[in-house]
Order: C-alpha cells, then structure tokens, then sequence
C-alpha cells in the first residue's frame, strides 16, 4: 500500500491499522509508541484494534516493569529512567529516512532488544537506529514486549508460555500488514536483535509460518549454549511463581520477580538466563524437534549471526570470587583470559557455529561474524553488547557507558559507519561472501553454504 509523501511539518501516514502522524527528527522520520497488539496478564496478544483518528505517534513506546539492574546501568548507562513503564508494552517505534519516496520499498529490519528476557525496551537510547536509518536507507522498526513473569515464565496448568515471543509474532504481522504505507517492503523484512533478542529471533525462526513474516535473520551474541536442558530449572521457577495472580499490582509482580529467579541458582550455566524461551508450549516445537524446525525453514530465510571476541567478560562482575582472583598480578590475567575464554565457547560461540553450520547443511545461506573491537579504557574489552554502540545511538546515549571508556565518539562513529553499511547489505541481499574491517569485525558464509553453492 502507498501513501503520500509525508509533508515536513506534519509527516503523516495511512497504513491499514489508521492514520499515523509522526515526528521529523533532524535526518529521520519517527512514528513512536505505535500499539501493535493488547493483552490481559498471563493471556496471549491480540492486534490492536484499528482507529479511524489520526494517532499521533511521538510518544516512546512504555517497557515492561521490571527490576532494577545496577549492573547493566554500571556497563551502559541508565537507559531507562526516561521512559514509561507499563504492563501494556505492546508497542512499536518506526525509524526512516525523512526524504523517503513514495512506494519506494525500502528494506525493514525490525530490532528485537535484549536484556536476558527482564530487562529493556525497543526505544532505549543506547539502540536508536537513526543514524542506521539515514547512513543506509533503510526503515527500523524497533519492537518492545513482555519480559519476565509476565512474558517468559508459563506452566502447565493453564498459565501460557512464551508469551513474550508471541508478543514479537503479532509485532512481525503488524509490520507485514502496515510497513508499506511508511515506504517499507514487506517482502524484504530483516528480524535482528542482540542477546536475548538474537536467542528471540533464532526461535522465531522456528515457529509456525516464519518465512513469511521476514527473510532474513541477523542473530547478534545469542546465548544457544543455555537455551536447552532447561524445564527442571524452568518448573522450580513457575511453582515459586503461582501465588502470582492477574489480581496483584505490576509493582508487586516486579517485586516478587528477584526472588523467583534466585531458585535457578543451583542449574549452572543455564542459570545465567532463567527466564527464555520453552520448548513444547505453542509456538515452539519439543526439543527434540527444534533442530528439524530450523531446518525446514532454513531455504527460506538467510542468516547472519556472530558473536564478540570476549563475550563473558561482561558478566565477570557478577562473580566476586573470581573478580578477585583476576587481580591476582600475572596469574590473575591468565585466571581471567581462561574463564573468558571457557564461557564465552560455552554460552555462544560454539553454539553460534552449529548453528550456521547446520542452518547450511540444511541448504540455507549462513554468514558468521566476530566482533573485536574495545574501548582503550575500558574494563570489558570486546564484550557482550560491544556490537551496539557499533550499530545504534549516538555520543549523549553512551557517555555515560562504561563499556566504551576511553573512546571518542569520533573514533566509535568511524568504525560503526563500517558495521552499518554491513548490516545494511545483508538487509538488502548483497553482503558479500567475506570481509573485514581491521580491528573491529570478520564475516564469512558458513562452509558448507559455500560447498553447496559450488556444487550447484
């Protein structure tokens, strides 16, 4: 569907779910705070009902309650205190370029955030995709959903999991139905997302009907390694969490949430994420099947997924023993270089490579990436989420980061101009089979798609 181009000092939009009057914002357009979906606690969503007045989309969208988390505000910043919270967070924000055309089917990636599944939001200013958005000539849509026990902590006895993840499904469908009216093609739709967000789109992957919802998947340091073996974990924490009724307030929700998550403590590794997705409740299939699921979807939808050089030493802080035996001169630095070096292979990237591999096996095209690059300052090196100040937000969201101490935004803003133009192409279908930017980044297609494609 078309729409007029939008008039500078009122850029409004006619997309199928109603009018849209956005916001001019320097070199992009925003239309913020969009509902894409309701739904009552504990219930699954259902798309927001059409309007026939113009809503007015310059509002950020709201984020789910959640709990405090000191260590992610230490690492990146506060980046919620500006933003509202409320339990109805089915909301979604589109980014594009301000001199789009009309009709002009630009390419649409559709941002899934991260956070272990308890934490964050679509439109935090650390992931503002603007200067993605107006570098690359593509549209973002950045999507917000239900996290924690309210989003990922189902039973069996009448509460739905996945909730979180259904909540992403409607948000793609939204996206199918409307994203042509903002000059969008929905036949060229990228799902990306980093963390929990890269394990969010490796399933939805697997889920009934992907292929037509996006094309191709961008999976950014997803946690694969300890997203199986987990329903024991999984049920000690959902029988701590019954009392939890549709009746008690967010607030108290939120409170209760930190005692329910303290019971997957004695499950090792996979205890590092206890709220995610589960296998064998809708839509996700057992896990015994999850792997055929990947596979029969794997022709459809292209997949770029990677991970960051030293992915666990962002979460070192947690650990106060081993904080101090790193400090610990000479030996301390090979203590810490070891227990990197095991978890990072552990949680992602061994994971990260059955994956590409199997996905090409399977006949798909699978390109893998390493991020490297650090700040000179900074405690965490190329850790996990190195890769966002490479792609989104701008010198005010991340000042205050400590994971980019050290740095100028001048010297970050050159190298991220490099990764954009990277995640760009592969949204447009024209990454090529390898590259390099020094210091900062490789990509290369998976063997077995390039043995393939010879074969062929």
């Amino acid at each position: 569907m078309e729409s007029a181009l939008p008039s500078m000092s009122s850029p409004t939009f006619q997309p199928p779910c109603g009018p849209v009057v956005g916001r001019v914002d320097n070199d992009v357009i925003r239309a913020t705070g969009i509902p894409y979906a309701t739904a009552d606690r504990f219930q699954p969503p259902v798309p927001a009902v059409d309007w026939g007045s113009p809503f007015q989309a310059t509002s950020w969208s709201p984020v789910c309650p959640q709990p405090a988390t000191p260590l992610l505000d230490a690492i990146l910043g506060n980046q919620l205190e500006h933003l509202p919270r409320d339990e109805n967070c089915q909301h979604l924000s589109v980014t594009i370029p301000k001199d789009v055309q009309p009709g002009e089917g630009l390419p649409v990636m559709v941002w899934v955030h991260g956070g272990s599944y308890t934490s964050g939001g679509g439109d935090m200013p650390i992931t503002d995709p603007a200067a993605l958005v107006a570098e690359q000539r593509v549209i973002v849509v950045a999507v917000t959903y239900r996290l924690g026990i309210f989003g990922f902590l189902g039973d069996s006895r009448g509460r739905p999991a996945n909730l979180g993840l259904i909540d992403q499904i409607e948000a793609l469908r939204w996206v199918q139905r409307n994203i042509a009216a903002f000059g969008g093609d929905p036949s060229r739709v990228t799902a990306f997302g980093e963390s929990a967000g890269g394990d969010a789109v490796a399933h939805l992957m697997a889920t009934p009907n992907a292929a037509a919802l996006f094309a191709r998947a961008i999976i950014q340091s997803p946690p694969l390694g300890i997203s199986r073996r987990r329903e024991r974990m999984t049920a000690a924490m959902a029988s701590a969490a019954e009392h939890v009724t549709a009746d008690m307030s967010a607030a108290e929700v939120v409170q209760l949430q930190p005692d329910v998550e303290k019971l997957s403590a004695s499950f090792g590794l996979i205890a590092g994420m206890p709220f995610g997705t589960q296998y064998g409740f809708p839509p996700l299939p057992d896990e015994e099947a999850i792997d055929a699921a990947w596979d029969r979807v794997a022709p459809d939808i292209d997949v770029l997924i990677g991970h960051t050089s030293e992915e666990a030493r962002f979460f070192l802080s947690r650990a106060p023993v081993l904080q101090r035996l790193t400090r610990v001169p000479i030996v301390g630095r090979l203590i810490s270089r070891a227990v990197v070096g095991y978890v990072t292979a552990a949680v992602y990237s061994r994971a990260v490579r059955r994956f590409a591999d199997r996905h090409a096996r399977a006949g798909g095209r699978a390109h893998t990436y390493v991020v490297s690059w650090s700040a000179p300052e900074s405690q965490y090196g190329a850790a996990h989420t190195i890769d966002l100040p490479l792609l989104f937000g701008n010198e005010e969201a991340w000042k205050r980061a400590a994971l980019v101490a050290g740095a100028s935004w001048q010297d970050i803003d050159r190298h991220a101009k490099k990764v954009r133009q990277v995640w760009a192409d592969f949204a447009r279908g024209q990454l090529d089979d390898s590259g390099h930017i020094p210091g900062v980044l490789r990509h290369k297609l998976a063997r077995s798609a390039t043995r393939t494609a010879t074969d062929q």
